[in-house]
């Protein structure tokens, strides 16, 4: 039984490393991979060296994954190829702010399941349509997101890059993402949903009325309207 609940976003985004510390001290595991860490990988050294992790940061770019601090084990590879291997050699897998970057949703799930070893566990963090900001994301060119990103959320260009969001199955917990990770194979453990962003800071006029729109959908949620989500994934221990 899939376990769903609705949130108001608050601070998530800092949270995510202690709320991923918490699962890998709950599940026991041991050989992570972080997927699209690249130069800021969700897991800090400190806590990989304390409880004797093996550790991958996989990322496309190995640019990207330069930018990390060293003694992380790094990877170069890209999470929609369909020729992926199927290694089953993770017993966890994580992402951060990285599902909305693939073209192929489908298929990157598809290929992180044939990375996770029988009973291994993925996790994802990703912004969601059909969200007013992600939905004009989408829609304008990548030099005017980019533009208004700088506006809206200023950020350190070299550390924390913009990269194209397609924005490919990055849901809610709506019925066809519920059914399409399924299919694939998963069991959904729990997918947590949250309504709010800190896109309209700035515009003191809409960050009122936004955050009236948003305490009235935590009370009356719909799958379709959340900003974020979270999702645990589990890989069954016997597959057909």
């Amino acid at each position: 039984m899939t376990k769903i609940t609705y949130l108001l976003s608050q601070n998530e985004w800092n949270e995510y490393s202690e709320y991923i510390q918490g699962l890998v001290r709950a599940y026991n595991v041991r050989i992570i991979c972080d997927i699209g860490g690249g130069a800021n990988p969700v897991l800090p050294l400190e806590f990989i060296e304390a409880h004797l992790l093996d550790c991958t940061v996989l990322d496309i770019s190995s640019k990207e994954l330069e930018k990390a601090p060293k003694g992380y084990k790094k990877l170069v590879q890209d999470m929609e190829a369909v020729d992926f291997p199927e290694t089953g050699q993770f017993d966890f897998v994580v992402t951060k702010m990285m599902a909305e970057h693939v073209r192929n949703g489908r298929l990157f799930h598809k290929n992180v399941y044939l990375l996770l070893k029988p009973g291994g566990i993925a996790v994802h963090y990703f912004p969601t349509l059909y969200a007013l900001p992600y939905l004009v994301n989408k829609l304008i060119p990548e030099w005017l997101s980019s533009f208004l990103l700088d506006i809206f959320l200023p950020r350190d260009r070299y550390q924390t890059g913009k990269f194209p969001a397609y924005y490919s199955w990055t849901y809610g917990p709506t019925p066809p993402m519920l059914k399409m990770l399924r299919e694939i194979g998963y069991e959904i453990v729990e997918y947590r949903g949250f309504f709010g962003t800190t896109y309209y800071s700035r515009i003191p006029i809409v960050r009122e009325i936004h955050r009236a729109y948003t305490v009235f959908l935590s009370k009356h949620p719909n799958p379709y309207l959340t900003s974020w989500a979270q999702v645990i994934l589990r890989k069954p221990t016997q597959t057909l």
